[in-house]
């Protein structure tokens, strides 16, 4: 490990995860405000969101594998400053193509560089096999609090300095990155047994085995449902009368709630079957989505909403990585991982798009949602069939 303690890896990823995963919290916080400075609608906002979180997941499988041969810290210092170039620009974008360009294709290739792919690859190489599913819930549970600490941080300094200053503040936060950078730096190594294996060789392992299509098609509705939520939340709260305070604590609560949520599920993984948390994970999130659809709203409404939601949030993520390795070792975790994260990516893409061309088009976000709950059961019934045994290749040989 180059002499760094796994304990460094851990709190340094925990840190950058925090700021990443916080600062990509915050997008749905402009929407309201630039969208009226600018003449936009918010399908033109929510293209550019979509458009972030599909490069995000496109860019993960190419950074992973650099960072596989590479080592992450270089993987990492790019996104730091890509992140902060794009929050920079996004500030000065008058123009939906700028837009785009800033907050989906900077962005979107920043968070491939900065979060889970890169940084839970790094963690599931050093953590010890016995420990790997707690230490993935723990570097997770860094992402959750950010996304809890980071919103209202992110509310107050729209509120202080307009959503002009407030990018540019957030860009600062980015740039953090860099120097945390240097914890996670160096090639680890990894112990994973059987014969060494190419990049190529192992991706036409995983394509040809069930279960990672089964991990693929279940993230792709993590995707949907993470990216909606988290962009449109706060206007369907305004929607429904209820002020952008209410919208703003709302998503700090769903960051909240995702603190536990995140160590908690890797904490069982690494007690009880992986395939079944994630069932009843999805299977959670549709009830939750239909109470909220059956009651009359209020503020209390919102606030247990998203705090259960949270609980269920993210907890997916140190699920779905320690799936991965579990069955495919840790040689290529970071690609593997990266791949299947394409899915998720995928759903966030058509989550973040599609609920805004739902609002625009029809006024309301309610057939957004009741898809959202089809998604969620597909989900749960999609992770039952998954085999969680790791492939003949990774077993150490009878003696």
């Amino acid at each position: 490990m180059n002499g760094k303690s796994v304990r460094t890896v851990l709190i340094c990823a925990a840190a950058i995860l925090f700021i990443a995963m916080g600062v990509r919290q915050t997008m749905g916080l402009f929407l309201p405000q630039m969208t009226i400075a600018n003449g936009w609608t918010r399908e033109d906002f929510a293209f550019a969101i979509a458009l972030q979180n599909l490069l995000w997941g496109a860019f993960v499988p190419f950074v992973g594998a650099f960072a596989d041969r590479h080592g992450p810290g270089r993987v990492l210092v790019a996104g730091a400053l890509a992140y902060v170039a794009g929050l920079a620009l996004m500030a000065v974008s008058t123009s939906t193509l700028a837009f785009g360009l800033s907050a989906g294709f900077m962005i979107g290739f920043a968070l491939s560089g900065t979060t889970f792919g890169v940084v839970l690859g790094v963690v599931a190489k050093v953590a010890p096999p016995e420990k790997r599913s707690w230490a993935l819930g723990l570097a997770s549970a860094g992402g959750s609090f950010g996304q809890f600490a980071m919103v209202p941080i992110g509310q107050g300094l729209i509120s202080g300095f307009g959503w002009f200053g407030a990018l540019f503040a957030l860009a600062f936060a980015a740039s953090l990155i860099v120097p945390l950078a240097a914890g996670l730096a160096g090639r680890h190594g990894s112990a994973a047994l059987g014969a060494p294996q190419t990049a190529r060789q192992a991706i036409g392992e995983a394509v040809r085995q069930r279960s990672f299509h089964l991990l693929f098609w279940s993230y792709f509705v993590c995707g949907v449902h993470t990216a909606f939520i988290a962009l449109h939340l706060p206007s369907y709260v305004q929607d429904s009368g209820m002020s952008a305070a209410v919208g703003m604590m709302a998503l700090a609560l769903i960051g909240f709630g995702n603190v536990f949520g995140s160590y908690t599920a890797g904490w069982l993984g690494g007690k009880v079957s992986k395939k079944w948390i994630l069932t009843w994970l999805y299977g959670l999130r549709s009830a939750l989505i239909l109470v909220l659809l059956l009651v009359p709203k209020s503020p209390v409404v919102f606030y247990v909403f998203a705090f259960c939601m949270g609980l269920v949030w993210l907890s997916t993520v140190p699920l779905t990585n320690g799936l991965v390795a579990q069955i495919y070792g840790v040689r290529h975790v970071t690609m593997l991982s990266g791949m299947v994260f394409f899915g998720h990516q995928i759903g966030g893409f058509l989550g973040a798009w599609l609920g805004g061309v739902i609002a625009t088009r029809q006024g309301s976000y309610d057939m957004a949602w009741w898809i959202s709950i089809g998604l969620g059961i597909f989900a749960a019934i999609v992770c039952a069939p998954i085999d969680e045994r790791p492939l003949a290749r990774q077993q150490p040989a009878t003696p």
